[in-house]
């Protein structure tokens, strides 16, 4: 389940959580209705957005929900699911946008699909992807071409693109095609004053999906000679952040603009779960349970002892905040353990000098990292997901590594003491 909306449960409260989940089941049988079995392997955590604004636009009735029968990452639980026009849309953006990870997978000829016959394989299955979000698509009066034009740009543009050639210019296939996905949820709903507004949050949340998707594979892409938009117009890490933290802000102004029935759930992934991922994206933050001091991706700080040796961060995770509580020798740089700063005849001072970390009489030297795996194949990762499908370790495992990405993700719900067995715990509060 790929995407950067990913909230912890812990952040939503009971009833927003429960309406995630239908939305995120409904969008999951949708595509098994219309598609077929197999098409549920593209159900990912951006698409139910599109759900959701759809049901937040709409009024309440008895026929928006159905209780679905039992599954593996339910633990094999009875659940109220999303239905109707919204959880359709939702698969049939997936669907097409789906087809186009698949082809970029092929054309990086990553994992196995640098043989041919599974490169051709994955080509056909791509192509059936589209045809039948076209077909969802015009039965709900949504023209899939759009979102195919937009894909099939992709490529030439990143072709052209190169130092000196502004970002934007390359994020603009995304942002096309999610304003239109975005735009049409107003008129399923019969809300055509929408449109615009959900156009521009569409436009914004286009944007920031490649914008993160691009910073969070950079190193990965910079050690396999891939191309990646940041390193290809020589964008800085600063100016990625700025363009991120603007597109977030833009999101919450487009909302509004637009009209809701009951916009609590799409207030809360599309305002405040944006500004997580932001952050988890650039490694500013981590999640306020679990593990403790733990950070992802980029700008990395640890603690060293009972006070650490700490980088002050503003509220934007910039430099400049202010040092934790009861640290009075915070800010002091990386060797400040104490009242000596570097200069402690006791220990702490720079590494490879006498008393630092690795030097003599001082701590041990940092331990280098392990090397990190590279991503898995296509077909690989099916079976890898297939895998965890059947072990519920996508449900209650305290941890495991993604199908695809091979990064580290939590189970829904992994903050139970239910020792891995998912019909003990998946229906407590977490």
């Amino acid at each position: 389940m790929f995407g950067i909306v990913r909230p912890c449960g812990h952040r939503l409260t009971d009833g927003l959580k429960t309406e995630w989940m239908a939305h995120l089941c409904g969008l999951c049988l949708a595509l098994r209705s219309d598609h077929g079995q197999f098409s549920r392997i593209v159900t990912n955590y951006d698409g139910l957005i599109v759900s959701v604004l759809t049901e937040a636009q709409l009024e309440h009735t008895d026929g928006r929900r159905r209780t679905a029968g039992p599954c593996p990452l339910r633990g094999m639980r009875t659940a109220p699911v999303a239905r109707g026009e919204g959880a359709r849309l939702a698969a049939a953006v997936s669907l097409v946008l789906a087809s186009a990870k698949v082809r970029d997978h092929v054309a990086d000829r990553d994992g196995l699909l640098k043989r041919r016959p599974l490169a051709a394989a994955a080509r056909k299955v791509a192509t059936g992807w589209d045809r039948a979000g076209a077909r969802t698509g015009a039965e709900l009066g949504f023209d899939t071409a759009v979102l195919v034009d937009a894909v099939d740009r992709q490529p030439e543009i990143e072709a052209l693109a190169g130092p000196g050639t502004p970002l934007l210019t390359v994020t603009e296939p995304s942002e096309t095609a999610t304003a239109a996905a975005f735009a049409h949820t107003a008129v399923l709903a019969g809300r055509p004053g929408n449109s615009a507004p959900l156009a521009e949050a569409g436009r914004l949340f286009g944007r920031l999906a490649h914008l993160l998707d691009a910073v969070e594979d950079q190193g990965a892409d910079e050690a396999s000679g891939a191309w990646n938009p940041l390193t290809a117009t020589g964008t800085s890490s600063a100016e990625a952040r700025r363009l991120a933290d603007d597109a977030v802000r833009g999101i919450r102004l487009a909302l509004r603009d637009a009209e809701f029935t009951d916009d609590r759930l799409a207030h809360v992934l599309l305002a405040h779960e944006l500004r997580v991922s932001v952050d988890r994206a650039f490694g500013t933050t981590v999640c306020g349970h679990g593990d403790h001091g733990r950070h992802e991706g980029h700008g990395t700080h640890e603690g060293h002892g009972a006070y650490g040796a700490y980088e002050g961060r503003d509220s934007h995770g910039g430099p400049g905040g202010p040092p934790p509580q009861g640290n009075p020798y915070a800010g002091q740089g990386a060797g400040a353990y104490g009242p000596y700063g570097s200069n402690n005849p006791y220990g702490g001072g720079h590494p490879g000098i006498p008393g630092g970390p690795g030097g003599p009489g001082g701590m041990p030297g940092p331990v280098p990292e392990p090397p990190r795996p590279g991503r898995r194949g296509f077909w690989a990762g099916c079976a890898v997901f297939v895998g965890l499908c059947c072990t519920c370790k996508l449900c209650c495992a305290k941890e495991y590594e993604g199908p695809w990405s091979r990064k580290k993700r939590e189970g829904c719900c992994r903050d139970c003491d239910c020792d891995g067995n998912c019909c003990d715990c998946c229906g407590c509060d977490c």
